[in-house]
């Protein structure tokens, strides 16, 4: 099992930037492919960013393409996304998920299915 814990959510004027931390532990000897998703009220949960066991890939979905960044410290199991330009259509419940796959480290992943393990969320909200 692997346990995942979201941080650095809050309240930031349009405009502003916001680091997002994804923290995993437990069975974490090897890293895993990682992505981030949001879900605004009434909205459906939406792809935000992905990447590689290694880093070496990355995806993002083309509403956050150039203002977001994902990156990943594997030393400190920990994943993170930048985001800056930050826009009031960005407000969401952002989550970090996991995916249980131990193969190629150039492979990242956009479905919200094919995900084995979330984090609880953290609130961003943007004003305007």
């Amino acid at each position: 099992q692997v346990q995942l814990v979201e941080s650095g959510g809050g309240l930031v004027q349009a405009g502003g930037s916001l680091r997002l931390s994804c923290a995993a532990s437990g069975r974490t000897s090897s890293s895993y492919p990682m992505g981030w998703f949001r879900q605004a009220p009434g909205k459906e949960r939406e792809f935000v960013a992905a990447i590689s066991r290694n880093g070496g890939i990355r995806y993002y979905a083309d509403s956050v393409k150039g203002r977001f960044t994902i990156s990943r410290d594997n030393a400190k199991n920990t994943v993170y996304l930048q985001m800056n330009s930050l826009k009031p259509e960005d407000t969401a419940v952002y989550y970090c998920a996991a995916r249980d796959y131990s193969g190629s480290y150039y492979y990242a992943e956009k479905g919200e299915d094919e995900y084995d393990y979330w984090g609880q969320g953290t609130q961003v909200t943007v004003s305007s």
